[in-house]
């Protein structure tokens, strides 16, 4: 990231602004991973605690101890049903979250919206700690959908929060702050979920109420940080204030040039009638970008990267790893996933956002089709199974160079301030509710044609490249009104 126009004041709001946010998305993503056996041996006691647990004979039956007196027989079926439950009602949070963007980053603020949120973490952490205590895995429901509304939330109001408050130069390298943020909540969750720290009988609970921690630190720290200038300028017309906090973040009382810039964006704004849904959809100059930002969040999930993750521990015990081999793999995984994260935070104010994005869904198209013929052939040649290694692995360096981060932050370029947060609302809502249908569908799947089901993967892929070259415009070191005067 060129640090021309990075301060200290800026860099320390990008970081309380960030952190809070993108940690609870990407943390609560991963964090379910290494307990699931343990959650759902839990489960199955859920009904009487004092029971004990063969938990190795499918159905669940639970004795007090006296042989041959059932207290409660749960089926794997229904097992299986609770867990697919706590999986999946994260993400339908999160689509709930993500349709309300709108509403909150226009009647709160973005700043004031990224507060307020914080309310959510609390009751869903406190939800989840106490589920065990209480022996309520109803709780822990409760707790993974909240916090998947604040994740939903957190995912339109944080992108737009930096978006607004980084300077021309450095928009997308900021942006790709948050995508960064979630790929190391995510290898912290994994870590964290190792059995020898809280993957264990006693730690689960504290491994998943972990999740206010960074909520409470955002809350300490964010109230230093001004309101977004554009917001203040645009949305609440106050010219004082903007000027205020551009000063205060820029570092420097010489803001005038930007003030400008905003100010034409504030007349042009004036031209246009009030941005509805209907007008979003009705209006050509605005339907054109609203069509490229979900078709980059279509990119982003329907590319197989959960997939890839999901499936990425059963390729590595077929490869002949044993599971602690397999763990250490799926951790290294993670880190290249952080390290690339990184390199592409660095390459994208000079390489621009279209041609990491292509770059990235080449190598996941090249990496996935070789992912396919060694999984095919696997059986029969047993050393390409390391050879899938090496495949999955690459795959998330793909992911990572473009598809991971570009498409967080480019709805936030696509459009003015009027139209951007119900811009937002819609790509978020479309990305969430991607992922959850990803998620839904990928283990049947599976089930149904094996590793078939990259062939999928590799045909919507193909799709996307296309897409990208033909359809996205590059909005590299372009201000919002250049942008959005393209669509006009």
């Amino acid at each position: 990231m060129g640090t021309q126009g990075l301060n200290g004041r800026l860099a320390f709001a990008i970081a309380a602004g960030a952190f809070g946010s993108a940690f609870q998305h990407g943390y609560n993503t991963g964090v379910l991973n290494a307990p699931q056996a343990l959650i759902m041996a839990w489960v199955q006691k859920c009904e009487n605690p004092n029971a004990t647990l063969p938990i190795t004979r499918p159905p669940f039956e639970i004795t007090d101890g006296e042989p041959g007196e059932v207290l409660c027989e749960m089926s794997e079926t229904e097992v299986t049903l609770i867990w697919a439950w706590i999986v999946a009602i994260f993400c339908v949070g999160g689509m709930i979250g993500g349709s309300i963007v709108g509403v909150v980053a226009g009647r709160l603020g973005r700043k004031g919206g990224l507060l307020l949120n914080n309310v959510l973490v609390l009751l869903a952490g406190l939800s989840m700690i106490s589920a065990k205590y209480l022996n309520s895995y109803e709780l822990i429901i409760i707790g993974r959908f909240l916090i998947g509304v604040n994740s939903g939330l957190n995912a339109g109001l944080a992108p737009m929060y930096l978006s607004e408050i980084s300077p021309t130069s450095l928009r997308g390298a900021v942006g790709t702050v948050y995508q960064l943020i979630i790929t190391i909540s995510i290898l912290l969750s994994q870590v964290l979920g190792m059995k020898n720290i809280l993957g264990n009988e006693a730690g689960w609970p504290w491994l998943l109420g972990l999740t206010v921690v960074p909520g409470i630190l955002q809350v300490i720290f964010l109230p230093f940080c001004p309101e977004s200038p554009k917001f203040l300028l645009l949305d609440r017309d106050d010219q004082e204030r903007s000027n205020s906090a551009l000063t205060w973040l820029r570092g420097r009382i010489d803001v005038h040039e930007e003030m400008d810039e905003m100010r034409v964006e504030q007349e042009s704004m004036k031209l246009v009638p009030k941005v509805t849904l209907l007008e979003m959809v009705k209006n050509s100059s605005l339907r054109q970008p609203l069509i490229i930002a979900v078709m980059m969040m279509l990119a982003q999930q329907l590319s197989g990267i959960n997939a890839a993750i999901f499936f990425s521990t059963s390729i590595f015990l077929s490869a002949g790893l044993d599971e602690s081999a397999s763990q250490s793999a799926t951790l290294a995984m993670g880190g290249m996933n952080v390290a690339m994260t990184v390199i592409s935070l660095i390459m994208i104010e000079k390489a621009g956002r279209k041609t990491l994005m292509i770059t990235g869904l080449c190598v996941m198209f090249i990496t996935t089709t070789l992912l396919l013929i060694c999984l095919v052939v696997a059986k029969s040649v047993p050393w390409l199974s390391y050879v899938s290694i090496v495949m999955v692995i690459g795959f998330v360096v793909g992911f990572a160079t473009g598809p991971g981060s570009i498409p967080w932050f480019f709805v936030t370029e696509l459009f003015n301030q009027s139209g951007r947060p119900i811009a937002t609302s819609i790509a978020v809502a479309v990305n969430w509710s991607a992922n959850f249908l990803v998620g839904l569908g990928f283990a049947p799947l599976q089930l149904a044609i094996g590793p078939y089901v990259f062939i999928i993967f590799i045909i919507i892929q193909f799709f996307f490249i296309a897409y990208v070259w033909f359809k996205v415009p590059e909005t590299k070191n372009r201000t919002i009104e250049e942008i959005t005067a393209l669509f006009r």
